[in-house]
């Protein structure tokens, strides 16, 4: 009876075939992907500045880290972070994401800046530390 049964089973999927829609095919699934990358790299950036402002540090990262997740290629992402852990005083981490925006992009002005004012930071440091 098993026996049987495939064949019919067979059967009737291929009978019934162009009765299903065809599967989308993978240009056209990703085109829509693309261009909502961009809105959702964003929406996320402005929720780990938002985090960061109300001093969640935590969530900020997290936020910031998905946003570099779902554009790597996007320097922006990179910034944010950097500037995160620039924030939470973790200057050794905000100096790498700044790097890796550089990488990326070795004009990238916001991540220039914020490797100024880091050393900035880390010559008046050292000063005032001896003293």
């Amino acid at each position: 009876m098993i026996r049987r049964a495939i064949p019919l089973l067979a059967a009737f999927i291929l009978a019934t075939a162009p009765a299903f829609p065809a599967p989308k095919s993978a240009s056209k699934t990703s085109v829509p992907a693309k261009a909502e990358a961009p809105l959702k790299v964003e929406a996320l950036l402005i929720q780990a500045r938002a985090a960061s402002t109300k001093g969640d540090t935590e969530l900020a990262v997290r936020q910031a880290q998905s946003a570099i997740v779902a554009d790597p290629a996007r320097p922006s992402s990179y910034v944010a972070l950097g500037d995160i852990y620039a924030a939470a005083g973790q200057s050794d981490y905000a100096r790498s994401f700044y790097d890796a925006a550089l990488g990326i992009d070795p004009a990238q002005p916001e991540a220039l800046k914020a490797i100024a004012e880091l050393g900035k930071n880390r010559t008046s440091t050292t000063a005032n530390a001896a003293q």
